[in-house]
């Protein structure tokens, strides 16, 4: 019982994620129609939203594109060309998956070349930090050799004439 109400209760909270924001005004009357721009909405992405398609986003101008979508597959474009009029209007940032050329190549390999360059700085701080430690060594004397017995007697004698 507690599990089919916890299950009832997931599915409740997870329902209107994956609803569709398409008010019923925007739908075509043509199935087919209507399943082309469902189809072309899918791959335009909510510029307000950024990471929602049009077809999932609630906003006010993804409802304005969702409608300028079927107007133009009403009037006999094919999808490729509702896609290219949504480019031209809005640029490759309008595509949920952009094409992969020079405009778009900062887009495509910028997060690999800022992670490259983090991991980079972190070696050559990592290597400074041991060369550093190294000369610090170097500099002073110091051996990091354990004390002999008759060196750890004196030590404790100096600490205690140190404490007393």
């Amino acid at each position: 019982m507690i599990r089919t109400l916890a299950a009832a209760l997931l599915l409740a909270v997870l329902a209107p994620m994956s609803a569709h924001a398409v008010e019923p005004n925007e739908i075509l009357r043509d199935p087919a129609l209507e399943a082309r721009a469902r189809e072309v909405g899918k791959e335009l992405r909510c510029v307000v939203c950024q990471n929602q398609s049009i077809d999932d986003s609630n906003a006010e101008l993804a409802g304005d594109m969702r409608v300028l979508v079927r107007e133009r597959i009403a009037a006999g474009d094919t999808n490729q060309q509702v896609l290219d009029y949504m480019v031209d209007r809005y640029g490759d940032y309008v595509l949920l998956d952009p094409p992969f050329k020079t405009a778009t190549l900062v887009l495509w390999i910028g997060p690999g070349v800022i992670a490259g360059l983090g991991l980079v700085w972190v070696v050559m701080m990592f290597r400074r930090r041991k060369a550093a430690d190294g000369h610090t060594e170097l500099a002073t004397g110091v051996q990091a050799e354990p004390l002999s017995d008759a060196e750890r007697r004196r030590l404790d004698e100096l600490l205690k004439e140190d404490n007393a």
